[in-house]
């Protein structure tokens, strides 16, 4: 309640407010129209991570159209990535990571940021039940780049109580909402389906300690986009779209009888819609793909992010990308 005083009293003097809870105390009290301003914090992104652990050129090279860039150095960022997919961007996981070069110790880290958050759940009531919060909290996870069933994310409560546990997670930014919609003009959120939506976490590090992925087993795969069936790929391109952004995030998709599509998600640059998709090789129909080029024409071409070197098929209006690029794509000298 203090806040508005301090504008009114004191206007010379900044005040910060910081906690993932804070949208819950705000919705007890009048808020002040003009004299607060909001600022969300993401993750460390990709390039923020390279910077933290010491390697300036890499995260330089991160940034730059990878047609510019030596398919050796393109190579050596891929792999820098992989270590990326299990520290994640936590800033206190980085730290710990760069101070003391061992997985393990990060993941001690990340282990104790869930067992905070699962400690913050109690905090929730009597809104929601803390025990079908964890639930819908960990299936949501399970569940990355799936279309998601309330019904399905807790088995021991109502579909209804599930929303209710989604969306509370998702108001406080643990989880992010990314629904459907018809890209056929802008803004994008006007057309999009609230009940057709799939969703994203905070962090791809604290993803993969919250499902317990074999570590070893899960590093054995030379693609990046093989490791836990493509999911921490899909999560890793949401969560950097969503830094890059820092506004929602969408996604395309069809039914019909005996016939569904999807692209994973799409990205707006310069006014014009581009249609992203996330594929483990260059190989494939990429079917759903082709199929929105076709149906919606303007878009000037769709962007495939792999485990790969850079590439352009004109005449089908692709582009491959290496996946550690989704970081420069909204960049002027990208996007044209």
């Amino acid at each position: 309640m203090a806040l508005r005083y301090f504008y009114e009293e004191l206007p010379k003097l900044h005040v910060v407010a910081a906690g993932s809870l804070l949208e819950f105390a705000f919705g007890k009290i009048s808020i002040p129209v003009g004299r607060i301003q909001y600022l969300h914090i993401y993750p460390m992104t990709f390039f923020e991570y390279l910077l933290a652990i010491g390697k300036k050129p890499m995260a330089e090279s991160v940034l730059i159209h990878p047609a510019k860039v030596d398919a050796s150095i393109q190579k050596m960022i891929l792999s820098a990535l992989r270590d990326y997919f299990f520290v994640g961007g936590m800033p206190e996981c980085v730290k710990t990571m760069r101070d003391s070069g061992s997985m393990f110790e990060t993941f001690k880290v990340q282990s104790e940021i869930l067992e905070s958050f699962q400690d913050d759940f109690s905090k929730y009531k009597p809104r929601i039940d803390p025990l079908c919060l964890y639930a819908v909290f960990l299936n949501t996870a399970k569940s990355v780049g799936e279309q998601i069933k309330y019904s399905k994310l807790n088995h021991g409560h109502s579909g209804q109580t599930n929303r209710k546990a989604f969306e509370l997670l998702a108001k406080a930014r643990i989880i992010n909402k990314i629904p459907a919609c018809d890209p056929s003009g802008l803004p994008l959120g006007a057309t999009a389906n609230p009940k057709k939506f799939k969703s994203s976490m905070l962090d791809i590090g604290l993803l993969q300690r919250l499902c317990q992925l074999p570590v070893e087993l899960e590093l054995q795969h030379q693609d990046l986009l093989a490791m836990f069936r493509g999911k921490l790929a899909e999560q890793f391109v949401a969560q950097e779209l969503l830094a890059l952004q820092d506004s929602s995030l969408f996604y395309w998709a069809r039914d019909s009888r005996g016939s569904s599509a999807e692209v994973d998600y799409l990205f707006v640059a310069n006014g014009k819609i581009y249609h992203l998709e996330v594929k483990s090789g260059e190989g494939g129909s990429l079917r759903s793909l082709h199929l929105m080029l076709k149906k919606y024409p303007d878009c000037p071409r769709g962007l495939v992010f792999y485990n790969g070197e850079h590439k352009v098929l004109a005449e089908q209006k692709l582009e491959f990308l290496p996946l550690y690029s989704i970081a420069s794509i909204g960049r002027q000298d990208y996007i044209h």
